[in-house]
C-alpha cells in the first residue's frame, strides 16, 4: 500500500461494482424468448428487442460472466455464462466452414456472415475462460478449433502478423474494416491486440504449445511492429508489409496493450525479453499518462491525425486505464501510477457511471455534456472493459492484502 490509498476499501468498492454491472445486464438484457441477449439498449433505457445481436457482444459477456463466477463462486454469474455459451455455440458457430459469424437477426437466424479476425479473437478469448470455469471439454476443443482457423487463413508467413477479415469461405474481400470509422487496412493493432488475450487466456486454459509459440511470436510482433519511435504511442494501422497507415493515437489502447501484454509475457517463465517487455509496457504507460490525461481527471479519447486532440470520455479507456496504471505500478513501484489509477476510479464514479439506470454511460464530452447517442448496450458495448477492470482489481488488490 502506498500514501493514503485504502486497499480494504478499494477492493469492496470494486467488488460491489462487479455485483451491480453483472446484476443490471442479468435484470436488463437477457433474451428468455429467443436466446442469447438483445442487441440493443439505447442511452435513456429504451430496450430494442427486435435488433441483431452481434458476436462481439455475446463473447464478451460470456467472458465477463465466466472470468467473474470463476472468481466469485457466485452460482448467478455461471447461469448467466452458460446462458450465454449455449446461445454461442447453437447459433454463432458456422458448422461449414469454420468459425464464428458476425451478425444474427435477433431470432438467431443469420444475418452478416463476414469472419472478422477481431470476431474470431473475441471468441476464443470467451471459450477458453468458459472452459477454465467448467471444464467442459467442448468449450476448449471450439477455443482450439478457432484458434487454427486463424493461424490457416489470418497469419502472414511472409512479413509476419495477422490479416484483417474474409468471407464466409475464408476468402479474401475488400472491405476489411471492423466498423464505419476504421481505415480499411489488412493489418490493425487493434486485432493484434485482442489476439493477444484471446491466445494469453486458450495458452494458459489449454497449455497448448502451438498456442504459446504463437502467442511469444505475437508478443514479439507487438514489441517489434506498433510502437511509433517519434511519438512513442500504438500506430492502428498498417498495409500488408507494415508500412504505417494512420497517425491517429489511441490513448485506450495504449494503456490496455500495456498491461494486455504483461499478462500475457507472465505465462512464459525466465524468458530472455521479460525485461524489455516491461520497458515497453512501462514506457506506454508513461506516455499515456504525460499526453492522454486532462485536468478532469479522465483518460481523452484521441487524438486525432491532424494533431486535435478528442477530448470526449469514453467508458471503456476509463476502466483500462484504471487497470493500466495500477499495473504500471506493480511493474515500477512508482506511486504516481498508483494514484492515477485511484483518481480516474473516482472519476468513473461521479461522471461515468449511472446511478439512475444502471450501467455506465457511454461518455461524456469535455464540457460534462452526455454523448446521448451512442448506446447503453449493443454490438460495442457490453460488461468487458468495465467488469475486466474490476475482476482485475479485485484479484491484483486481493494479493496485495495477502
Amino acid at each position: 500500500m502506498s500514501g493514503n490509498i485504502d486497499v480494504s476499501l478499494l477492493k469492496k468498492e470494486m467488488q460491489n461494482e462487479l455485483d451491480h454491472l453483472l446484476r443490471w445486464w442479468s435484470t436488463h438484457m437477457v433474451d428468455q424468448q429467443h436466446g442469447g441477449f438483445y442487441g440493443r439498449m439505447d442511452h435513456n433505457n429504451q430496450l430494442y428487442p427486435f435488433a441483431d445481436k452481434a458476436i462481439i457482444m455475446h463473447s464478451r459477456i460470456l467472458w465477463s460472466f465466466a472470468a467473474a463466477a470463476k472468481l466469485t463462486d457466485e452460482l448467478s454469474y455461471r447461469a448467466m455464462a452458460d446462458h450465454a455459451y449455449t446461445f454461442i455455440e447453437a447459433h454463432f458457430i458456422d458448422r461449414k466452414y469454420g468459425g464464428v459469424y458476425w451478425m444474427l437477426d435477433f431470432q438467431g437466424k443469420l444475418g452478416n456472415d463476414r469472419k472478422q479476425i477481431y470476431a474470431q479473437a473475441f471468441t476464443i478469448y470467451a471459450l477458453a475462460e468458459y472452459y477454465q470455469l467448467t471444464a467442459l471439454p467442448e468449450a476448449l476443443e471450439q477455443a482450439l478449433a478457432l484458434f487454427e482457423k486463424i493461424e490457416q487463413y489470418s497469419f502472414d508467413p511472409i512479413q509476419g502478423g495477422y490479416f484483417e477479415a474474409f468471407g464466409r469461405r475464408w476468402e479474401s474481400i475488400a472491405d476489411l474494416r471492423l466498423s464505419s470509422k476504421d481505415a480499411n487496412e489488412a493489418k490493425t493493432m487493434n486485432t493484434h491486440l485482442h489476439i493477444l488475450e484471446a491466445y494469453t487466456t486458450l495458452y494458459r486454459a489449454s497449455q497448448n504449445q502451438q498456442v504459446g509459440m504463437a502467442l511469444k511470436r505475437l508478443i514479439r510482433c507487438f514489441m517489434e511492429r506498433f510502437v511509433d519511435e517519434k511519438t512513442g504511442h500504438l500506430i492502428l494501422f498498417f498495409d500488408e508489409k507494415w508500412e504505417a497507415k494512420s497517425k491517429v493515437i489511441s490513448y485506450g489502447h495504449d494503456i490496455e496493450a500495456s498491461w494486455l501484454i504483461i499478462e500475457a509475457m507472465a505465462l512464459f517463465d525466465a524468458t530472455e525479453w521479460q525485461s524489455s517487455v516491461k520497458d515497453w509496457a512501462l514506457a506506454l504507460a508513461k506516455v499515456t499518462a504525460g499526453e492522454g490525461l486532462d485536468e478532469e481527471g479522465g483518460l481523452n479519447n484521441e487524438q486525432e491525425a491532424d494533431g486535435e486532440i478528442d477530448t470526449d470520455k469514453h467508458w471503456w479507456p476509463q476502466a483500462e486505464a484504471v487497470i493500466g496504471f495500477w499495473n504500471a505500478w506493480e511493474l515500477s513501484g512508482e506511486a504516481t501510477f498508483q494514484h492515477l489509477a485511484v483518481d480516474i476510479w473516482q472519476y468513473i464514479q461521479l461522471d461515468i457511471k449511472d446511478e439512475k439506470g444502471g450501467e455506465w454511460i457511454w461518455g461524456r464530452r469535455k464540457n460534462g455534456s452526455l454523448l446521448l447517442q451512442e448506446d447503453k448496450a449493443g454490438p460495442w458495448k457490453a460488461p468487458y472493459h468495465n467488469g475486466r477492470m474490476c475482476i482485475e482489481m479485485i484479484r491484483r488488490l486481493s494479493e496485495q492484502l495477502d
